[in-house]
């Protein structure tokens, strides 16, 4: 729940996640019923179903996650945040501003978050939209230059009486990269193509590539079933590299921090996967009874903190900081009498590291104890 902070006044967000709950066991072991705990069956953001849990987190734009909740695993995520408002009605905010990606934007979903939030920024799909394709990304004007990788332009399309307020976005990094991407992958498809002297679209080779997701957009089956590529989309992928459009219902909000406010988004995602798939890795859960499983996610979330605290700290990403602090070892000497453990050579990039966190190194003699006598005294 994106809201402005008495203090730093800076945007944050709450934001969703389901994490699958998946037991070691399905026997019934004294466990409470089913329906009575939290994990509940529900379709994943992988596609299948299973019982899983929904957590959701109120975070900083920086990314510092501030409080979390956990939700029966069969709620929808637009009825959390009527729960997450009052909850944060609490702590004597000033103006709050829902921020989503495109999952959450439709017309049904934007009348009620406007009724449980008030305002938000969403993001839209631009490729699945007609307003958008038709009238928003063709509308003419100029980028307004916001940082070094931000560009941006609004647009109000409507005829008075109900305007809608779009914000396109534009990272000419970003842009560069899709287009290098695009040329790749169409260079590839035609090497494929013109290595086959039977291009019929019915040909296994012909089936996996209209299948894969790398090469299927670009491809096209023409009047004699022959496979080719389209040359169409090619030029139609090209409209979007580097643009994201994001629409708000917020009139006093301006385009400077819409842009930088969905931009924080990005950030906090990347925190989400970390929580969920490549460092903390909150799931599976093993448990049933629902005030452990809130101390599992409560312990999770913690992790999460100290993770981001030391990215901030460092200006490094946790697998850097992680490949750094690998580099500490201890090598195990032993005498005739004690065995201990003695710090190695502690390189100076991981000293300089240490010390942006505020840590200190580790003894450089450590864990000393008496050997075992081999022969009893005579």
């Amino acid at each position: 729940m994106p809201f402005r902070n008495k203090v730093d006044r800076g945007i944050s967000h709450a934001k969703v996640l389901k994490a699958n709950h998946l037991p070691s066991v399905h026997q019934n072991c004294g466990r409470p019923p089913f329906s009575l705990a939290f994990p509940k069956y529900g379709k994943s953001k992988e596609g299948h179903w299973s019982p899983q849990i929904v957590v959701a987190l109120a975070v900083t734009r920086e990314g510092f996650p501030v409080r979390s909740w956990v939700f029966p695993g069969n709620t929808a995520d637009v009825s959390t945040f009527e729960t997450i408002k009052a909850d944060l009605r609490q702590w004597n905010l000033g103006r709050a501003i829902l921020v989503a990606d495109a999952g959450m934007n439709s017309e049904e979903n934007r009348k009620t978050l406007a009724r449980a939030c008030g305002r938000y920024l969403l993001a839209c799909r631009m490729a699945n939209v007609a307003e958008i394709k038709k009238k928003v990304l063709a509308h003419p004007g100029r980028f307004k230059v916001i940082s070094e990788n931000l560009q941006a332009k609004e647009i109000v399309i409507g005829d008075g009486i109900q305007d809608y307020r779009y914000i396109v976005c534009y990272n000419p990094k970003e842009a560069e990269r899709q287009r290098a991407h695009r040329t790749e992958v169409v260079a590839d498809l035609e090497e494929k193509l013109g290595g086959r002297k039977n291009k019929s679209a019915v040909a296994k080779w012909a089936v996996q590539l209209r299948a894969s997701q790398r090469y299927g957009r670009y491809l096209i089956v023409d009047a004699r079933n022959n496979l080719r590529i389209d040359k169409g989309a090619v030029r139609e992928a090209a409209r979007y590299d580097g643009k994201w459009v994001l629409q708000t219902n917020d009139q006093h909000l301006s385009m400077e921090e819409a842009a930088q406010g969905y931009k924080s988004l990005l950030t906090i995602e990347r925190c989400f996967r970390s929580l969920k798939r490549s460092q903390i890795r909150i799931s599976p859960l093993y448990h049933w009874l629902p005030n452990r499983i809130e101390s599992h996610v409560k312990i999770c979330v913690l992790a999460l903190l100290i993770e981001r605290v030391a990215e901030c700290e460092s200006g490094q990403s946790w697998f850097q900081i992680r490949n750094k602090l690998e580099k500490v070892q201890a090598t195990e000497c032993e005498t005739k009498t004690h065995r201990f453990f003695r710090l190695n050579r502690v390189v100076p990039e991981v000293k300089e590291l240490l010390e942006k966190l505020s840590t200190r190194l580790p003894p450089t003699v450590l864990k000393i104890s008496e050997c075992a006598r081999s022969t009893p005294d005579l």
